[in-house]
């Protein structure tokens, strides 16, 4: 065999957004995209439920901040989640994350998400007053 090299596909990060009528939503449904990176929502039942802080002024930070407490969550108590009810008071987020512990027959995960970055990463609201909340997760 002769030595060569080439060029491959290698698609190791994947764009999260999330919009809603509020910043809360549009947070919520960021957070929903990050389990869909993983496994089809349908397959996760909101049945135990975690307690979520993070404080940033910075709204684009805090959905960094906010991802990456919930992939966080997901590593340390091997669970995926379909749910959320934020709440973001003054850089403040307040949240409940239900889901359940990860069955690799039921869930049939995908990838691992070991984190969001700054690669992309937008936070605002639109003209016709919906927000959105965007970010590139690493894989």
């Amino acid at each position: 065999m002769r030595a060569h090299w080439a060029h491959f596909s290698h698609q190791a990060d994947m764009g999260l957004r999330g919009t809603g009528a509020t910043l809360a939503q549009a947070f919520e449904q960021a957070a929903l995209a990050l389990t869909a990176t993983v496994t089809e929502l349908e397959t996760v039942a909101p049945q135990l439920a975690v307690a979520i802080e993070c404080d940033c002024s910075d709204p684009e930070l805090l959905l960094v901040d906010w991802l990456n407490a919930l992939v966080y969550e997901m590593a340390t108590r091997h669970m995926l989640f379909s749910r959320f009810e934020i709440t973001i008071r003054g850089g403040r987020l307040s949240a409940t994350a239900w889901g359940e512990k990860v069955d690799r027959h039921k869930h049939a995960p995908a990838v691992e998400v070991k984190g969001a970055t700054y690669t992309a990463l937008n936070v605002a609201q639109r003209e016709n007053g919906d927000w959105v909340a965007q970010c590139v997760v690493d894989i």
